[in-house]
């Protein structure tokens, strides 16, 4: 499967920011999917996930109530609704597709494929 990451870009604290990622190549329903993000220096990080249904969803601790997963499977599409944006949010986000369809992965290792990231920065 084929993933195309948007919808980074420059924003103030506070603000919000939808990213979007949209699949093709195989059947978007077999996968559960979700987002990471990869600050300049660190190791990348879980941020959200969502089975394939979107009945299951789970959320990195750093962005619960303020993040939110969801998805369009007539789209083949998922998304990361970002509000009340930190510094701290900026990095390169990265969607991804995992085989374990029928949960919320955090594992790194458990996802097969990756889409390019969408660079989000949150300053002033």
């Amino acid at each position: 499967v084929q993933l195309q990451a948007s919808g980074g870009g420059l924003v103030q604290p506070g603000g919000s920011l939808r990213l979007s990622c949209a699949a093709s190549g195989r059947t978007f329903t077999s996968y559960a999917m979700g987002w990471f993000r990869q600050a300049p220096g660190k190791e990348r990080e879980f941020v959200a996930a969502i089975s394939w249904s979107g009945g299951l969803t789970r959320d990195a601790d750093s962005v619960k109530g303020r993040f939110t997963i969801s998805r369009d499977n007539a789209k083949s599409t998922v998304y990361l609704q970002m509000n009340s944006l930190k510094p701290e949010d900026t990095a390169d986000y990265y969607c991804a597709a995992s085989r374990a369809w029928r949960r919320t992965p955090i594992d790194r290792d458990e996802y097969d494929y990756w889409g390019q990231g969408t660079l989000v920065t949150v300053s002033s």
